[in-house]
């Protein structure tokens, strides 16, 4: 640890401020709750939202594992582990189950999230509403009036112009029946981790000033019409090339020598673990 800063490089008021916003969150699932959202050394819109959540929550026993877009050792995932080792001195691991605090960028690990830990999802943009009503003081009341005609609307026009719900991320969903939530661009394959998940998950939009949370097992139910159901990416019959994993999220492998398409997955610690401990192996839920 680098004793030129403060633990976790905030004073202890900006913690305790950003501590109080999320426990409103965690008070309110699915609710924004605005924030004095902080000057970081990285620039907004690189996880300065989930950054200051995790710089906020983390102690000097916490373990903590970083990803971006499912990889481990992606830039932003590599930066921020730097600056949160150099100011807290904790250790980290590539290993989901290990770890006592996740920070992600638009995913959700494919091992089962287990009660204790916290999930901290870095956000872009965290109104649902925003497709269709620019202002913040309208979509405010929307949320209030539990008025939610327009999110329903913009998901028929998809069904109209394309014959499916068209959302590839950030698929809207309810959260405990009352709000509806932007879950950040994670995939549609992982709107199921969010219901009933026995741990945290917190979301923070540093540009936006906004937090919000889904507390262990709330409900979370991805919008969708009876006779038109929420559907996620679909990988038949497809396996790891690395692993063997299937039923995961994978990623595309174009071969421009051959023309061929391989599949991989997109958790780059998932893979890595079924490859280093065979006797673990087995499809993620």
């Amino acid at each position: 640890m680098n004793t030129a800063y403060n633990f976790a490089f905030f004073d202890e008021g900006s913690k305790r401020e950003i501590r109080r916003a999320t426990l409103k969150a965690v008070a309110v699932p699915g609710y924004q709750v605005p924030f004095a959202s902080r000057e970081m050394p990285i620039a907004r819109g690189w996880g300065t939202g989930g950054l200051q959540l995790t710089l906020s929550l983390v102690g000097q026993e916490d373990i903590l594992k970083v990803i971006d877009q499912g990889s481990d050792e992606s830039v932003n995932a590599v930066n921020i582990k730097k600056l949160i080792i150099k100011t807290t001195g904790i250790r980290v691991t590539d290993q989901t189950d290990q770890a006592t605090i996740i920070q992600s960028r638009h995913r959700i690990p494919e091992i089962p999230l287990q009660e204790g830990q916290i999930l901290v999802l870095q956000v872009p943009l965290p109104e649902p509403l925003r497709a269709y009503e620019p202002r913040e003081y309208e979509t405010k009341k929307l949320h209030g009036e539990q008025e939610y005609s327009g999110a329903w609307l913009m998901l028929f026009e998809q069904i109209m112009n394309y014959g499916m719900m068209s959302t590839g991320a950030d698929h809207p969903v309810l959260v405990h029946g009352r709000y509806v939530m932007a879950p950040s661009p994670i995939p549609r394959f992982d709107n199921a981790k969010l219901n009933f998940s026995p741990a945290l998950i917190l979301f923070g939009a540093g540009r936006e000033k906004k937090v919000y949370a889904v507390p262990p097992y709330t409900r979370v139910v991805s919008l969708a019409f009876e006779d038109y159901p929420f559907t996620v990416e679909s990988f038949p019959d497809r396996s790891c090339r690395l692993c063997g994993a299937r039923g995961v999220f994978f990623d595309e492998i174009l071969d421009e020598r051959t023309g061929e398409t391989s599949y991989q997955c997109n958790d780059t610690g998932y893979c890595m673990e079924r490859m280093n401990q065979p006797v673990r192996r087995g499809a993620a839920r």
